[in-house]
């Protein structure tokens, strides 16, 4: 077996709904001060499934196509991961439907189930890809990770902060953007900030603001640690000098603002040498303050941001694209906003000694890591150029159809009705889909669901069942 040098991801694809609503036309519709969701909350726009999509429909789409794209034999696959907390069986688990693509090539020995809590279920998932791989265990396969959430909330101030999408991620040694498994750091504890305890709806339980005090409280205690575990082994201070870019999970994208000053703070606080004195003097008014002080102080938030903006630009914004875009995707929107990364700026990643990047994964209830990634240019189709031409984001955003939130919400109302139903048939409309989706046709009396694929050009519809042996 070779030699598992630079184990992580071959390769990527996402999926989103092409129906979106936006922002501004939801402000509108709401009656909210113009601003409240593209300014305060930094979003442009809001993925959401029409009646004919769900997290499998997407899942199955993003890991057919990935396969298809990147030239996969599918008996080559011989782990699958799925992240997600959007519940549609409370036993079976995501990753049995996605088998039917690997029967079909007759591959049924494949490790892995779903992993769930909340958004940090796809790094869950990855992670234990990664260490399969690392492991004796492995057998020379690759691992395949799946993330697939649809983000919806009951009507009030949390709903602009719903999405969609599917990523695929394909995990094996000598990668493009390999895992530094050294620097990693986590923080877990016991919460109540968002949770799902109601079986019969999707909606969550949500506490806003101890939310986001639980997420800038955990990249702290991550950050530190991870800081801590760099410094025992290179043997000098870690700072936001030494990552090119800081990519975080992005509920909202004025949330990722917060994050990245936070960690400049930290920086001042550690006195690193890589904070200049005129931000220094700005941030040392609050030098005194407790953690808890800290976390509440708007004055602190303001001038933090301030003075890491012209960083931020550089090191945080290429990583926004699709989540400003699309929304929160949940578990698929870490990867998301590093797919922007490599979409973005693919021609500019390669260097000499590998540029890095920190990622932050949070999931409330509470679990976080955070991880540290090196890019080289690697091998076709293992390539960051191919990776970016593959995930085609700039096509796919533009072929979107926007929606008018009256539709949105209608759609989100039929879903309610439809949640944990049976026994019935979708429109099967599927002219705004692009070929190759599959989608959702029926859910028969026995809750079995069933559904089909919009051909291809030229090509056949296949079908899948909602049952093993189905075909």
């Amino acid at each position: 077996m070779a030699g598992r040098n630079d184990v992580g991801i071959l390769a990527m694809d996402i999926y989103f709904p092409p129906t979106c609503v936006q922002q501004e036309a939801l402000e509108a519709h709401d009656g909210v001060s113009k601003g409240k969701y593209t300014i305060g909350l930094g979003q442009d726009c809001m993925a959401f499934c029409s009646e004919v999509e769900d997290v499998i429909s997407m899942s199955l789409t993003v890991v057919n196509s990935l396969l298809k794209k990147y030239n996969i034999d599918p008996k080559l696959i011989g782990r699958l991961e799925v992240g997600s907390e959007t519940v549609i069986d409370k036993s079976k688990s995501i990753k049995t439907w996605l088998m039917q693509i690997f029967e079909k090539s007759g591959n049924t020995d494949i490790e892995g189930v779903d992993s769930s809590n909340a958004c940090y279920g796809g790094t869950a998932a990855l992670l234990n890809c990664v260490n399969w791989v690392e492991s004796n265990s492995w057998d020379g396969r690759y691992g395949l990770v799946v993330c697939t959430d649809s983000a919806v909330y009951a009507e009030g101030p949390a709903r602009p902060t719903g999405g969609a999408a599917a990523i695929a991620m394909l995990i094996g040694p000598n990668a493009p953007i390999s895992f530094e498994s050294k620097y990693r750091a986590s923080h877990m504890a016991h919460v109540y900030d968002f949770y799902k305890p109601d079986l019969a709806s999707e909606y969550p339980v949500v506490d806003g603001k101890l939310s986001q005090t639980c997420y800038l409280m955990a990249l702290d205690s991550c950050y530190r640690q991870f800081c801590n575990k760099y410094e025992k082994i290179v043997g000098k201070q870690f700072s936001i000098s030494d990552a090119e870019y800081f990519v975080f999970h992005s509920p909202y994208n004025k949330l990722v603002q917060k994050s990245f000053a936070r960690l400049y703070y930290n920086d001042f606080m550690r006195n690193c040498s890589s904070i200049d004195d005129d931000a220094k003097e700005k941030l040392q008014p609050f030098s005194n303050l407790t953690g808890e002080e800290s976390y509440q102080s708007r004055d602190l938030e303001k001038a933090s941001q301030q003075v890491a903006k012209h960083l931020y630009d550089i090191k945080v914004q290429p990583s926004t694209l699709l989540p400003k875009q699309i929304g929160n995707m949940y578990t698929a929107s870490l990867y998301a906003a590093l797919a922007s990364v490599l979409y973005n700026k693919h021609d500019s990643l390669v260097s000499p000694d590998g540029q890095r990047i920190v990622m932050f994964s949070y999931g409330s209830g509470l679990t976080s890591t955070m991880f540290s990634l090196r890019l080289n240019n690697g091998q076709h189709p293992f390539s960051l150029s191919n990776i970016a031409s593959v995930l085609g984001v700039t096509e796919k955003l533009q072929s979107r159809h926007e929606t008018l939130p009256e539709k949105f919400i209608d759609t989100l109302k039929l879903m309610e009705h439809r949640y944990g139903a049976k026994d019935f048939e979708t429109s099967r409309d599927t002219s705004l889909l692009p070929p190759g989706t599959f989608y959702l046709t029926h859910v028969d009396s026995m809750y079995r669901r069933f559904y089909d694929q919009k051909p291809v050009e030229g090509g056949k519809a296949k079908c899948c069942n909602g049952f093993a042996n189905g075909h």
